[in-house]
């Protein structure tokens, strides 16, 4: 039995397709929303490579497969109300946003209350929490740069919003359990 070619070569002109069928440029918006999502999954997955706890690593893993249905969505060009997407997937949803808020509550009683910006870095855990932080609010800027052009549910802006906060409450977990002292920023006066 053969195994499914993974090159097509339809890529090769610089295109891709979406999943209606249109092809469209590598660099278009909607690719570029799609896959700094996929980078941010990415990211995530390089976090679990770390000890932490297991409902920690549970709640990690579900958003990687929100993640990956927010992807699906966005590569889905055609509209909202009327995708076929929609009919195999559990689409992002408030309930979605409640779990990321309620996650962020959690993890905010056990951490002492912080009046500054944070510096990143003091553990490599703590620094790819960071870094996914950040590579969640540039797909942001991407699907708000998309909803500009084309209309993106307002639920999927608001879990990427939500997220960011998520991880920049995670980067502060993970430096309590890995005893790192965060260093606070604040500006200094001439």
């Amino acid at each position: 039995m053969s195994s499914l070619k993974l090159y097509t070569k339809t890529g090769d002109d610089g295109t891709t397709g979406l999943l209606s069928g249109k092809r469209v440029s590598k660099h278009h918006v909607r690719i570029k929303a799609y896959g700094s999502v996929d980078e941010l999954n990415a990211w995530i997955g390089l976090i679990r490579n770390y000890k932490m706890d297991e409902n920690l690593d549970s709640t990690l893993i579900k958003i990687q497969q929100d993640l990956m249905t927010v992807a699906s969505q966005l590569a889905d060009d055609t509209s909202f109300e009327v995708s076929q997407l929609m009919n195999i997937l559990d689409p992002i949803e408030e309930k979605h946003v409640k779990n990321l808020e309620d996650q962020i509550d959690l993890i905010n009683k056990e951490l002492p209350v912080l009046k500054n910006f944070v510096i990143p870095g003091g553990h490599v855990a703590v620094s790819y929490a960071h870094l996914a932080r950040c590579t969640c609010r540039r797909a942001e800027r991407f699907i708000t740069e998309l909803n500009e052009k084309e209309n993106v549910p307002e639920i999927i802006i608001a879990y990427i919003n939500r997220l960011s906060d998520f991880l920049f409450m995670l980067a502060r977990k993970l430096s309590k359990e890995f005893e790192v002292s965060e260093i606070k920023w604040s500006a200094q006066k001439k």
